[in-house]
């Protein structure tokens, strides 16, 4: 398997996966995206496009570039959105005529708290929210989209984001932000919800995948071992952070700086919010509680 630092494709080229798909990476590397995003076009002449990204006229220019004579775009599907994969939907589609795809709106598919936590102002923290999405036609969780010699199942996968879609395709699945090879994906309140992600993973964990198709990075080859792993690492952050917790009362920036201790200041922000979304899986399984009303700042303590 493709180490996640040798991934590092030419933006706007389009590169050939397997028959029927092809990726072409958007100019909007970060520490957020890795190297871009990735852009998919799936079918051989009435295409689907997953994930057109953000809104780059280079970008979209390249997608349009990379059809072939006899090629068009009929469907334009958006996992997410995030200002990453999103805007240039509808520049795409204005330039093609093809509708905008989705679950939703940003809102869509947000749980209760993480609408109580909005509703009190909380906001930030991650790839931040294209407001203005509007899909043109709503995709509902076991939905089977089909186009031109194609079809996707849609797979409601909240977590990353209340709106997150997987797309399967036969014993593939495009799997957008929720999981990734380069990095485990943020879970950012209001944004993320952890209770949800964890269990999008077990959903996805139940079904036997050849391979994923992420958002960002290389393909996953081995999704199972991939899922386990993600699983793994978020149970080993709640031990960290119980055991913390066992020694007194903390805040999430107190907890994220004894258990990100090695990441970067410019990531730390980042990673509060990751403590923060466990500590409210935390609440919501009557584990931990805060001083007071929930909030990113609270203090929690271990229930007694």
């Amino acid at each position: 398997m493709q180490a996640p630092e040798d991934f590092n494709p030419t933006p706007g080229i389009a590169v050939d996966l397997e028959p029927g798909l092809r990726r072409i990476l958007a100019p909007n590397p970060s520490p957020m995206t890795f190297r871009g995003t990735n852009t998919y076009l799936l079918g051989q002449r009435a295409l689907a496009v997953i994930d057109p990204g953000p809104d780059d006229p280079q970008h979209l220019e390249a997608i349009l570039a990379a059809l072939g004579p006899d090629q068009s775009i009929s469907h334009i599907v958006v996992t997410h959105s995030h200002l990453d994969h999103s805007p240039l939907a509808a520049a795409l589609s204005a330039r093609t005529g093809a509708p905008i795809y989705a679950f939703g709106i940003s809102g869509a598919g947000r749980s209760a708290v993480m609408e109580s936590l909005a509703a009190s102002g909380l906001a930030g923290g991650g790839e931040g929210i294209d407001q203005e999405f509007r899909p043109d036609i709503l995709l509902a969780d076991a939905e089977i989209l089909t186009g031109e010699g194609w079809e996707l199942e849609v797979i409601h996968t909240p977590g990353h984001l209340g709106n997150h879609i997987a797309l399967g395709w036969g014993d593939a699945c495009f799997t957008a932000d929720h999981v990734m090879g380069w990095a485990s994906s943020l879970v950012s309140p209001p944004d993320g919800d952890l209770t949800d992600f964890m269990a999008s993973c077990r959903r996805l964990r139940a079904r036997d995948w050849r391979v994923f198709h992420p958002g960002h990075g290389a393909p996953i080859e081995d999704p199972a071992a991939r899922l386990d792993w993600l699983i793994a690492h978020r149970m080993g952050r709640e031990t960290s952070i119980l055991s913390e917790l066992a020694k007194g009362p903390a805040t999430a920036r107190a907890l994220a700086e004894v258990i990100y201790s090695d990441t970067p200041n410019a990531l730390m922000g980042a990673a509060e919010r990751n403590v923060f979304a466990h500590l409210v899986d935390l609440l919501g399984r009557k584990v931990a509680q805060p001083d007071g009303a929930l909030s990113a700042s609270a203090r929690f303590r271990l229930t007694a």
